[in-house]
């Protein structure tokens, strides 16, 4: 017999469920594109957006980028700038990355996701 164990988040924030153009953090609904890590969130405006992700340099070591619905290549110039401050880029879809956030922040490891809003069905 095996036995599930509930994750322990303590007073990290996860990322309890996502929909179309939302996410929840904690509890809290955030609408559009966000990035999170384990004591905050705010809003996230996408690959130009860098200057937001590299003020996280120091407070985590690994990124994960939700490219939204399926998993896309991330572009280059972006992952160099934000790997010279030290933080590592991992590309995969939203949910994913979600889901691989949350797994490592219950570990008590120092990651943080930023997550492209997935569309409604039929959107582009």
């Amino acid at each position: 017999m095996s036995l599930l164990t509930e994750a322990n988040f303590g007073a990290s924030l996860p990322i309890d469920g996502y929909g179309p153009g939302f996410f929840r953090v904690a509890g809290e609904v955030r609408h559009g594109s966000v990035w999170v890590m384990a004591d905050r969130c705010g809003e996230w405006g996408g690959y130009d957006d860098r200057d937001t992700l590299a003020a996280l340099a120091g407070q985590i070591d690994l990124l994960f980028v939700g490219t939204g619905a399926d998993i896309a290549h991330l572009p280059k110039d972006f992952v160099a700038e934000l790997e010279a401050k030290g933080i590592m880029c991992e590309g995969m879809a939203t949910p994913s990355a979600a889901r691989t956030y949350n797994v490592l922040l219950s570990e008590g490891r120092r990651v943080g996701c930023a997550l492209i809003a997935m569309p409604a069905k039929g959107e582009p």
